[in-house]
């Protein structure tokens, strides 16, 4: 198996593959657009968004942990700013740059009206996704 360097989940991500990233985009597919990686925070996100159904907290943890994609093992949930309270604008954390900056959306816009996100995930949904920072506040979308 191989160790990634800095995994993510969006309920999974994956970061840090040494997957090479293009200049002209900031989001990529790859491994048949099984994951997607962001060039810009050099992170890569398990493309299904919602690739285990509802969990709590601690069973997300557990499962992006054991999570193998293509080989690539060494997940976790993606990180919160803590400073960014409940601001659903904040583009610190790593799914606020993606929905954000990289997804182009404003505060109230559901996650799958982008059609950057739609073209790239499946599963998305439009209430919580578990952050790894223990005691974070949830981010709701």
């Amino acid at each position: 198996m191989k160790a990634l360097p800095k995994p993510l989940i969006y309920l999974v991500l994956l970061a840090g593959m040494g997957l090479a990233p293009t200049a002209q985009a900031s989001l990529i597919p790859k491994l048949g657009g099984t994951v997607v990686y962001d060039s810009v925070r050099n992170i890569t996100w398990l493309a299904n968004a919602n690739a285990n159904g509802l969990m709590n907290w601690t069973a997300a943890n557990t499962w992006a942990t054991g999570l193998n994609v293509g080989g690539y093992t060494g997940w976790r949930l993606p990180t919160a700013d803590p400073a960014c309270g409940i601001n659903f604008n904040c583009t610190n954390s790593e799914l606020g740059h993606l929905f954000y900056t990289e997804g182009g959306l404003t505060q109230g816009q559901s996650i799958t009206s982008s059609a950057v996100l739609s073209g790239l995930f499946s599963n998305m949904q439009n209430s919580v996704y578990w952050s790894g920072t223990e005691y974070s506040t949830l981010a709701f979308f």
